[in-house]
């Protein structure tokens, strides 16, 4: 099975940085951090002209959480920057594989 080191995450915003959405890129994930860096330059090409301001950013993966993370947290700075990452939500779901029947009380 591989495991993901990276996630390639872009974001098209306006010229005023003002308005920013998320972009799909044709491959997102890499084996390798340095897969990702050296894919960059050319996913931002491509995207070109599909928003004004186009920036990416490698996200590292924790391979021990590859499979929990749920969310990626992502803001554009004034100056133009990305701050993004990976989170995990820590919402829990638990339930209980045993079922006992219910004992119903009989009001007489």
């Amino acid at each position: 099975m591989e495991h993901i080191a990276a996630l390639l995450f872009v974001v098209g915003c306006s010229s005023t940085m003002a308005d920013c959405r998320e972009l799909e890129v044709p491959v997102s994930v890499f084996e390798t951090a340095q897969a990702c860096v050296a894919e960059r330059p050319f996913a931002l090409g491509d995207l070109q002209g599909q928003a004004p301001r186009i920036i990416g950013k490698c996200l590292a993966v924790d391979p021990a959480l590859e499979d929990d993370y749920d969310r990626i947290v992502w803001n554009v700075r004034p100056d133009g920057t990305l701050a993004a990452s990976l989170e995990v939500s820590g919402m829990l779901v638990a339930s209980n594989g045993e079922r006992s029947e219910k004992d119903y009380v009989r009001q007489q």
